[in-house]
């Protein structure tokens, strides 16, 4: 199941530049949107630890007694600074299902890695899916150790606990074991021509060595 991690928040009221200049969070759904402001370091080192798109983050707001169940639904940074500006957090029920996209981490070396030099191609990092807050994975571990060159793993190879629901079409391709690209050999013939088709190295063109010996032979 995802990981939870709790972020503390502060309710935000008023507005003007002061208000503006802080950290604004908005959340909410069927429900009125809230207000917030957040310390943006501890938000900014959090975000850094956590996979932002399937982990709980319990929001702790003074005077309330129980932290409020969130998904991160959006973060907004500066153009150049990187500082976060804005997020959106997405309030989470009980029992209600959600969208969250899934890490998919692919483990152990494939047979045709290992014994035919083949590469791995992984086309899906993230999966789209829909469950209760109570079923989201952390992460999906893949086992790619029985693949040989040039198979290829599809959604519909994998399971899923009852109740997690895949976003996307179970025939796309989750990863392939292909044949590495040939690397292009030059010859040493083509390696010692230049632009004009005629050797850099090895004496003079032909008809001159053809003059030469012509001369000999009259002397």
């Amino acid at each position: 199941m995802a990981t939870d991690t709790t972020l503390k928040a502060d309710k935000r009221e008023g507005t003007g530049k002061g208000v503006a200049r802080k950290l604004r969070v908005l959340y909410g759904r069927d429900t009125e949107s809230l207000h917030l402001s957040l310390d943006t370091r501890e938000a900014e080192y959090l975000f850094r630890r956590i996979s932002v798109d399937n982990t709980i983050v319990d929001l702790e707001l003074e005077g309330e007694k129980e932290p409020v169940r969130t998904l991160v639904r959006e973060i907004q940074t500066h153009p150049w600074k990187a500082n976060i500006l804005h997020v959106d957090f997405l309030r989470i029920t009980k029992g209600v299902a959600v969208d969250v996209e899934v890490p998919v981490n692919l483990v152990g070396v494939p047979v045709g890695v290992k014994l035919s030099g083949g590469v791995i191609e992984q086309i899906i990092h993230d999966l789209p899916m829909r469950c209760i807050p109570s079923k989201i994975p952390e992460s999906i571990e893949v086992d790619i150790s029985h693949l040989d060159l040039h198979d290829v793993l599809h959604i519909s190879d994998l399971t899923f606990d009852e109740g997690v629901e895949v976003r996307i079409a179970l025939e796309n391709t989750i990863c392939s074991i292909s044949q590495p690209r040939a690397e292009e050999v030059v010859t040493t013939a083509e390696a010692e021509l230049g632009e004009d088709g005629l050797p850099i190295e090895g004496g003079a063109p032909a008809e001159e060595s053809d003059a030469g010996d012509s001369g000999e032979d009259e002397s």
